[in-house]
């Protein structure tokens, strides 16, 4: 357990080094707004990671395809005002990086100086290595993601687990190294076999981080949302659910709309009145016919 009274330390890439060395679980998630921000730096979670998923939570876009640049901009910028000792990471969205060596790095700058961004992450696979480099090379780190890639994976035709084959394996093993070999300083394996995930963890000398692909890897990645079931369309085989809020929710708004309908919020301990002295002058200066009648009734 995170000892929180301990003299705090920012989390820094060599820090996570020290960490996957000496066996300590790496506690990655996906967060977007700045409460959940303050709140895991306050707890210790070692990397805060801008998801383009928050677009899809907080915004309702049916993919990550289609959430914008500036959406994720402002998530981004939101998570960096409440966070202090994370490494503080974006997903890079959907066509910010793919066109050219020049447009990631030129992307990758503009989270970098307008969101203080720290790291980013960059989905895909081999093809896309040499604009991640071009990244690297540029002096920002990238963690490489590799397996479910949800900007491709409606293109190609849904969510399924990936590495379930050896051929398969395979690609995703080349996929990993070449962005090793571009320079990224962690890779993430997204709904790929645990054996993936596994051999991945023992050959490679960054942290391997598993989403959806077992609990071999250095460390562990989940969305925020997911914990709390507040996406209701679709709720991941690997997310855990450690409180569903949604019959919280439901239940609190059914009991302020029940209140509002039959006034009872707001009651007297929510609201402010003037004294009687105050009232009286205000309604005669007024005219305030109702309020006079009603004062002078209660005399």
């Amino acid at each position: 357990m995170t000892d929180l009274s301990a003299p705090r330390k920012k989390i820094t890439i060599r820090g996570l080094q020290k960490k996957m060395q000496e066996g300590e679980g790496i506690v990655q998630m996906a967060i977007y707004d700045y409460r959940s921000a303050v709140i895991a730096d306050r707890l210790g979670i070692d990397i805060l990671c801008v998801s383009d998923t928050g677009g899809m939570v907080l915004f309702g876009h049916e993919s990550t395809v289609t959430v914008s640049f500036e959406e994720v901009m402002m998530m981004s910028q939101a998570v960096d005002r409440g966070s202090k000792y994370g490494l503080r990471m974006v997903d890079m969205p959907y066509w910010s990086f793919h066109v050219s060596p020049e447009q990631a790095v030129e992307n990758a700058g503009k989270f970098v100086s307008r969101a203080n961004a720290e790291v980013m992450k960059c989905e895909g696979n081999q093809h896309h290595a040499k604009n991640i480099e071009a990244i690297v090379k540029a002096g920002i780190p990238v963690q490489g993601h590799i397996g479910v890639t949800p900007m491709r994976m409606p293109q190609l035709g849904g969510f399924f687990a990936q590495g379930k084959t050896s051929d398969r394996a395979k690609e995703l093993i080349d996929d990993a190294l070449a962005m090793v070999d571009a320079g990224c300083f962690s890779i993430m394996c997204e709904v790929t076999s645990q054996e993936v995930c596994e051999y991945l963890t023992e050959i490679l000398d960054v942290p391997v981080i598993s989403l959806g692909a077992g609990n071999r890897a250095h460390g562990v990645h989940i969305i925020t949302s997911d914990l709390f079931h507040l996406y209701e369309e679709h709720t991941p085989r690997h997310s855990k659910i450690y409180t569903d809020l949604i019959p919280i929710m439901e239940n609190v708004f059914t009991q302020y709309r029940d209140e509002v309908k039959s006034r009872v919020y707001p009651g007297p301990e929510h609201t402010v009145y003037m004294n009687d002295q105050e009232v009286a002058k205000f309604a005669k200066e007024m005219k305030w016919e109702t309020k006079l009648a009603e004062i002078d009734a209660a005399k």
